[in-house]
């Protein structure tokens, strides 16, 4: 295939990767004021947060179709335009507010940017793969943290046309890598790759993908169950909400230097290497929900909480989407791979907070969660040393 590019291709993958998550990580800070404004209350809008993971799960397999009959960077384009107005309708009123975050979830670039560095960069996948989750989680560590003093300054509706504006700037950025490659006709070339290579494979019934999937469900489910019950459990042994509320942003720091250097250790790195390494950081964020069987309200207990599951998340996730690109042959079963690992893994990282918070109003103690989400945990690290056993899954 031929490898050339538009010179914006870089700088499209950063800005991409930049408004990945933006324009609905950032919005659970300013939920107060929007609950306010609407009139509603704020559990009203919780599933503002749940709705962007359940339209991964769905429409996440559905990326390969997407690639395969757009090309990869027509679809980069469309999904941009749909995240647009999905952003955008969201300062209409409530329902929209809805509305829009469905269909910002429904724009799977999460699935599709893997594929991206596989087709054009096959020899430098650790660096580009650094690079897009570095700009991902900056983004998302500052529009987190910029939310509310925006929204104080103005209101939320100028915040959601802000979030609105980046994607606008994103897509005019990455316009000129889909005019290069309809002249160069990349994307016919793409295409009929796809098509060849899904006649020959079913994802579905490869068991390494299933082992996958199941690691990228409970990595994300490390992750947000802290992020979701993480605050509401240190107010409980006697810390103050805005104290609580520090380590959130906390996390997103943590995950800034692992996002730049753990895919390129990871693909420089022997098999073996990679079981070691990733054992070890998965076993810091087992040891953080060890500690949390025994909570303590003090701030250096849920600091070195926070790092121990934040050091984990941080490195596992860049681990993974290092994996795809690593484990496949092909772009296309790239696409393959990424859009079915990410489809079951967003569904169980949808449903983990979810569970979780309800055992608590079962058995009316974390206790017993803990204890099932360790074993669990456990089970990730042994299925991540087993799909590591093998050079290619496809």
């Amino acid at each position: 295939m031929n490898k050339e590019h538009s010179k914006f291709l870089i700088l499209g993958i950063i800005v991409v990767g930049m408004v990945l998550r933006l324009p609905f990580t950032s919005i659970p800070p300013i939920l107060g004021s929007i609950a306010k404004s609407q009139h509603v209350s704020v559990g009203q809008l919780g599933m503002l947060t749940t709705i962007p993971l359940i339209a991964f799960a769905i429409f996440s397999s559905l990326a390969p179709k997407t690639a395969q009959k757009f090309g990869l960077e027509r679809a980069f384009a469309l999904m941009l335009g749909l995240m647009i107005i999905g952003s955008i309708v969201r300062v209409i009123n409530t329902p929209f507010l809805y509305f829009g975050t469905l269909l910002i979830g429904i724009a799977h670039l999460n699935v599709l940017l893997p594929s991206v560095i596989r087709t054009y960069f096959p020899t430098k996948i650790g660096p580009m793969t650094s690079l897009f989750t570095f700009s991902m989680m900056l983004s998302t560590a500052l529009g987190a943290s910029m939310a509310a003093p925006i929204t104080a300054m103005t209101n939320w509706h100028m915040f959601i046309i802000i979030l609105s504006i980046a994607l606008f700037i994103a897509l005019i950025i990455w316009l000129p890598n889909e005019r290069f490659a309809v002249k160069h006709k990349q994307n016919k070339v793409s295409t009929s790759h796809v098509i060849r290579t899904q006649e020959k494979i079913s994802v579905w019934k490869n068991k390494y993908a299933w082992l996958l999937l199941f690691f990228c469900g409970m990595q994300s489910a490390m992750f947000y169950v802290l992020m979701a019950w993480g605050p509401t459990m240190a107010v409980q042994t006697g810390l103050s909400p805005a104290v609580a509320g520090i380590f959130s942003g906390l996390n997103s720091l943590i995950g800034l230097p692992f996002a730049l250097i753990i895919p390129t250790i990871i693909a420089r790195s022997t098999r073996k290497q990679r079981q070691i390494l990733m054992s070890i950081i998965s076993l810091s964020g087992v040891f953080g929900y060890l500690l949390l069987l025994h909570p303590v309200g003090t701030f250096s207990y849920w600091l070195i909480v926070n790092i121990l599951i934040g050091v984990s998340t941080s490195g596992l996730f860049p681990y993974l989407l290092t994996t795809f690109s690593l484990k496949t042959s092909s772009p296309s079963q790239t696409a393959q791979i990424s859009g079915m690992v990410q489809s079951g893994g967003y569904l169980i990282a949808a449903l983990g907070p979810a569970l979780f918070g309800y055992a608590f109003s079962w058995f009316h103690s974390w206790i017993p969660q803990i204890f099932v989400i360790l074993v669990l945990f456990i089970l990730m690290i042994i299925a991540m040393v087993i799909v590591e056993k093998k050079d290619k899954i496809l």
